[in-house]
């Protein structure tokens, strides 16, 4: 039903996504009844999406510090110091919603909105990355959603001109009905010009640039906010709609403006636009925020204040200027194409007041807005009694294995294991002339005009978080760590996107509770603290032919320094005849592996437990030997476990290897080569015997697993495990992986 200018009426209130209790708040702050343009306003920045009111409380209690961080959250993004008088900033945040109703427009609009996010900062953005999650590849949506999504992407990314990475695609049943788009960038910006949001100086110009404000994406922060029923194509509407070429001349009028003295503060117009961008600017600046919207620059004839304050339209910033410096600003702007007015000025009243035709249409205490809006300690099970709701099924006596190759080549065929090539070069992974590695554990952009570079990944093993939110919380982080260390990184922070179901049910909220406390822990044993990130739940469906609740998701963005990217290591092998290292040594879980998954259509058992002192020790290890030049290739043993892994670094290199396990055939011989234990490396060592010495030296857990190369005069490259157990040309293992996407796609 269509909300006119009406009286506000219980259903008018509900359509607003407000509660009972919480529309007394309103009437309590304001002393008297909202007109609609106020509700609209207290409707967007008490949602979820805006106000995280049901998880606050818990984000408090992440390690958010370091030495090196400048800015952790709170601000567009976080902050964090890489020396030379230098930072990087990053962010990530999901477009979930959006992505399900349009797939274009919604992944196109997340990487448009994420990359404001950071050069509002003050940063130019030098990276991009995603982690997306889809339905089962049968799903009759679920082609088109792909489709959509990733063209989306790098349509955004790519006429903008920043290089996507790195990023992970998964496939599972509990993502039919409510995908998930998350986006990440990283920038770079002298350290002593970072740009901040807080709005002072009374009397201070309020300016907006940009695009023009239409009527798309009206409500969408309140529609992030809500799960999905049957009407998902009513929705359509509240999905903004992106033009990747003005954000790039956005980006590069801004960075000019930044380059003089002219801006006090400035915020993108995100979630809830101008709504969102002047409440903050405002509330940071412990200031008051005074808008005439009649100057607000319109696309459409007619706009009334109510969907000026409401749009999600694209490409549009909001500053506070200092006094006088509106002509030159207005110049630059004019001079790239965008619009520029001055729309209000800072003032001391600590509200926020709109006035349209002459006439006060708001007047809003800015506290109740944000720093007091709803705050929910929901109900959550204990560990115990989630672990009782799960009903996660005991592992039990796992099945034999008895074709290593043939389970091997299933997995490599899987959707969750295939090569996702069909999607990444549909991305510009080079423009810019700055990036050295993608494909590997770890995205990785040379710092321009220096010998540092930036490496950058996103990680979350979902099925784990489900099984255990407390040990799926710390393994997404030690991931997150270990792909940084196995290129070479020092890892330094981590942004997030925590995706989760309705969080008014109490085994969803522990889902979230129990996954930020290991997340908490892991941060803290391996310094790498949280910086920024983001929060979306109600993902979940109740539409027809959809799932129910997704799988906890916190996804993690992890972001780490190598001072000289020569030194940098990569997955693939280098040369036959180099002797390979298994760090961790040979374990045996298989619950809740891939093996058991694709193979025998089981999630089962307890995750991998996450040791965060053996993750440090084992990272500080490979990293001293990717520094010293003592390896040639290095990969973290991760989905699929050790056989997986050598997989792909074959597959990277096109060189096979030789592989030997005697005396551990005693053994499960599924949970040798596909079981997923953490805290491994497989690394190929450039002096076999110096590395041997040095690895009976670290007292770690450590194993001589062969060589690269073939050994026995095959002709051609393959994948060999001794006592007869696997040959698999090379040939066929790149088939297998190649051909889910490439079937799939002409299907």
């Amino acid at each position: 039903m269509a909300i006119s200018e009406s009286a506000i009426t219980p259903e008018v209130v509900e359509q607003h996504g407000l509660n009972p209790e919480e529309y007394e708040r309103v009437l309590s702050a304001l002393g008297r009844e909202p007109n609609l343009v106020e509700l609209g306003i207290f409707s967007v920045m008490w949602s979820e999406h805006c106000s995280y009111k049901s998880s606050r409380l818990h984000l408090k209690k992440l390690p958010t510090e370091a030495p090196w961080v400048i800015c952790g959250p709170g601000e567009n993004a976080g902050v964090i110091d890489i020396g030379d008088g230098q930072a990087a900033i990053f962010k990530m945040e999901s477009h979930n919603h959006p992505s399900y109703i349009e797939p274009y427009q919604g992944a196109a609009t997340g990487v448009g909105g994420i990359l404001r996010d950071v050069f509002t900062m003050g940063a130019r953005p030098i990276a991009n990355a995603n982690a997306l999650r889809f339905g089962r590849p049968d799903h009759p949506k679920m082609q088109h959603l792909v489709k959509g999504v990733v063209a989306g992407i790098g349509g955004y990314g790519n006429c903008v001109g920043v290089p996507t990475v790195a990023g992970e695609t998964n496939f599972h049943p509990a993502y039919d009905g409510n995908i998930l788009v998350n986006a990440m960038t990283v920038g770079v910006a002298d350290a002593d010009k970072i740009f901040y949001s807080a709005a002072t100086g009374v009397g201070n110009p309020i300016v907006y640039v940009g695009s023009k404000t239409g009527r798309d994406g009206i409500h969408g922060a309140t529609m992030a906010s809500a799960d999905f029923g049957d009407d998902v194509e009513a929705k359509r509407p509240t999905v903004q709609v992106g033009d990747p070429f003005v954000e790039k001349l956005l980006i590069e009028a801004c960075l000019e403006l930044m380059a003089t003295d002219a801006i006090v503060a400035i915020q993108d117009m995100g979630a809830a636009g101008l709504t969102s961008s002047s409440v903050e600017m405002a509330t940071n600046g412990k200031a008051g925020i005074r808008l005439d919207m009649d100057k607000v620059p319109c696309r459409e004839e007619g706009m009334t204040p109510y969907e000026m304050m409401l749009s999600e339209s694209q490409e549009r910033m909001l500053m506070v200027l200092k006094p006088g410096k509106e002509p030159m600003a207005e110049a630059i702007f004019k001079k790239w194409e965008l619009d520029f007015a001055v729309i209000g000025e800072v003032t001391d009243t600590r509200h926020m007041v709109l006035e349209f035709d002459g006439e006060v249409v708001c007047d809003i205490p800015l506290g109740p807005l944000a720093a007091d809006a709803p705050e929910y300690d929901r109900p959550y099970l204990s560990k115990e009694e989630y672990k009782a709701w799960a009903q996660v099924k005991p592992l039990g006596e796992v099945p034999e294995c008895t074709d290593i190759g043939a389970d091997l080549l299933k997995l490599m065929a899987s959707p969750a294991l295939a090569s996702k090539r069909w999607i990444y070069e549909q991305y510009d992974s080079q423009v810019g002339a700055d990036t050295l590695q993608t494909g590997g554990d770890a995205g990785v952009v040379r710092v321009h005009g220096t010998d540092k570079a930036l490496a950058i990944t996103t990680d979350c093993t979902p099925r784990y978080v489900y099984a255990d939110p407390y040990e799926g919380g710390k393994q997404a982080i030690a991931e997150a760590y270990r792909n940084l260390c196995a290129v070479g990184a020092r890892p330094l922070a981590v942004t997030n996107c925590l995706n989760f179901a309705n969080p008014q049910r109490p085994e969803i909220m522990a889902q979230l509770v129990h996954a930020l406390e290991g997340m908490g822990e892991a941060c803290r044993a391996l310094d790498f603290p949280i910086v920024s990130g983001n929060v979306s739940l109600y993902n979940e469906s109740k539409a027809t032919g959809g799932g129910s609740a997704i799988l906890p998701t916190p996804a993690i963005g992890g972001v780490g320094i190598i001072e000289d990217y020569s030194k940098m290591a990569r997955i693939g092998f280098t040369a036959p005849a180099k002797r390979l290292f298994l760090i961790g040594g040979a374990t045996a879980s298989l619950g809740q592996s891939q093996w058991l998954r694709v193979l025998h259509g089981a999630e089962a058992g307890a995750p991998p437990t996450v040791d965060l002192a053996q993750e440090r020790t084992h990272g500080e290890f490979v990293r001293n030997l990717i520094e010293t030049g003592r390896v040639g290739a290095v990969h973290d043993v991760s989905d699929g476990g050790l056989l997986v892994a050598l997989s792909e670094m074959a597959l990277a290199s096109g060189i096979g290897c030789d592989t030997q396990f005697a005396g551990l055939n005693g053994g499960h011989l599924a949970a040798l080569f596909f079981g997923e234990d953490q805290g491994r490396y497989i690394i190929e060592a450039t002096d076999a015997y110096e590395t041997r010495d040095l690895l009976d030296a670290s007292g770690l857990d450590w194993l001589d697993i062969g060589s690269t190369g073939n050994q026995r005069g095959d002709s051609k490259p393959m994948i060999c495990i001794s006592n007869g157990w696997m040959n698999i040309p090379l040939a066929d293992l790149r088939e297998a992986h190649e051909s889910f996407f490439r079937e799939w796609m002409e299907s």
